[in-house]
């Protein structure tokens, strides 16, 4: 799942005071159906074409198995020098509430353009509405696992590196990311973790000085008062992790099995809830330790009770960057109607300043050479006592993926969630 999935169609988690504003003040987001799923089914997560038989076959991402997408001669960039199409209405198909309407306002204002967001609350839903080939959308903010169905599907285009220039300004990772070798196909979006936060005025444990800090929510004194994310790949890694193993993709059956043991013992230890309310629920001092997304805990001190500090809420994780980071994409449709317009968009959504304007609304940094924790505290975008939400470069090379795995493993991993969610 992704931390977007199941926002409210107006995007009403997000106040609409802006969070320089509020801390000035404070002072301080199917497989099958595509007929893809038995060529995915066939491969393992450590040999990811393994099984696969002929020319056909679809691999499945992995730093140590990266992939080039090929070009196809029917599906080629647009060529270079092209002009933007004038009076558009620049389309642009993307989760709830993560992009900043003044981004799109100021853009507009810039090419003489109009710009159009449409929403979709998970993956599928937005997979089966481009396959309907009935909708005209220009962009698309897709996640790292839905790659092969992309380009193999022909949903997106190549992208015509000239329009792109910023580049330069995203971390050197992107301009060769394992998921799509030399960017042919996407352009970063935004990056998080996944992590733990808690409430340092009722928890007196410190995640940083502990053995196993995954095994922090494992407390029966904190009884109803623990959380963990409401989402089957991020809480059987949970348990993974706490069981000391890294390997987010296993398709080990015994590992996913004492993963999803581990949570059983979670809930009757803690009666644990299952929400992705993190973003409130701690602040507001509901839940003291929970499961969460950096990108939902950077915005904590507009929920904080009235009187009560920021810096009572932590967020950890791991100081190696061995913990879950992921990041989401930019891609053009391969039917869009302006498609200069959504290269030279691509482009101005990695500007530092655009980023930095991005962020104040949905707390999910974006991959830029130029925001930094420092800068992000400067510009009193961030509390400082938060800047362990912020993610780095050397975590983004150092963290663990959870990435797309071959359908039959992925039915061990949702049939050990569901006896978890059942106790």
């Amino acid at each position: 799942m992704h931390p977007r999935e199941g926002w409210s169609e107006d995007g009403t988690r997000r106040p609409g005071l802006s969070r320089r504003s509020f801390l000035r003040q404070s002072a301080g987001a199917g497989l099958l159906a595509s007929g893809l799923g038995p060529l995915l089914a066939a491969c393992n997560s450590n040999q990811p074409t393994a099984g696969a038989s002929g020319a056909n076959a679809i691999p499945l991402p992995r730093p140590n198995h990266p992939v080039t997408w090929p070009v196809f001669p029917d599906n080629k960039a647009i060529k270079s020098g092209l002009q933007p199409e004038q009076g558009a209405t620049l389309k642009l198909y993307n989760w709830v509430a993560y992009i900043n309407q003044k981004c799109l306002k100021d853009f507009g204002k810039k090419y003489n353009c109009k710009v159009e967001v449409t929403t979709f609350q998970n993956t599928d839903e937005a997979m089966a509405k481009l396959r309907s080939g009935q909708v005209n959308f220009d962009i698309f903010f897709p996640t790292i696992d839905l790659m092969g169905q992309m380009v193999y599907g022909k949903l997106i285009q190549p992208i015509n590196h000239s329009y792109v220039p910023n580049i330069s300004q995203a971390w050197s990772d992107f301009t060769n990311p394992f998921y799509d070798g030399k960017w042919h196909y996407t352009a970063p979006y935004t990056i998080y973790t996944t992590g733990i936060s808690w409430r340092k005025d009722h928890v007196p444990e410190n995640p940083y000085t502990m053995a196993n800090p995954w095994s922090m929510l494992w407390q029966p004194k904190y009884k109803g008062k623990v959380a963990i994310l409401d989402d089957y790949r991020e809480g059987i890694s949970l348990g993974v992790m706490k069981n000391g193993i890294y390997n987010l993709n296993t398709t080990n059956p015994s590992q996913i099995a004492a993963s999803g043991a581990s949570l059983v013992d979670l809930a009757n230890l803690t009666n644990v809830h299952i929400d992705n309310n993190d973003y409130t629920n701690v602040p507001a001092g509901q839940i003291w330790i929970h499961h969460s997304w950096s990108g939902d805990m950077a915005p904590a001190a507009y929920y904080m009770p009235k009187g009560v500090p920021v810096d009572v809420v932590g967020y950890w994780f791991p100081t190696d960057g061995r913990g879950p980071v992921g990041n989401d994409l930019i891609a053009i449709l391969k039917g869009a109607q302006n498609p200069v317009l959504a290269h030279l968009f691509m482009n101005y959504m990695l500007d530092l300043h655009n980023g930095l304007t991005n962020y104040e609304y949905t707390g999910y940094m974006q991959p830029l050479n130029g925001i930094t924790p420092q800068r992000l505290v400067q510009e009193q975008l961030l509390p400082q006592s938060l800047m362990s939400t912020t993610v780095l470069p050397s975590d983004f090379r150092r963290g663990v993926m959870e990435l797309q795995i071959p359908v039959t493993a992925n039915a061990l991993w949702e049939q050990a969630w569901q006896r978890v969610k059942s106790a």
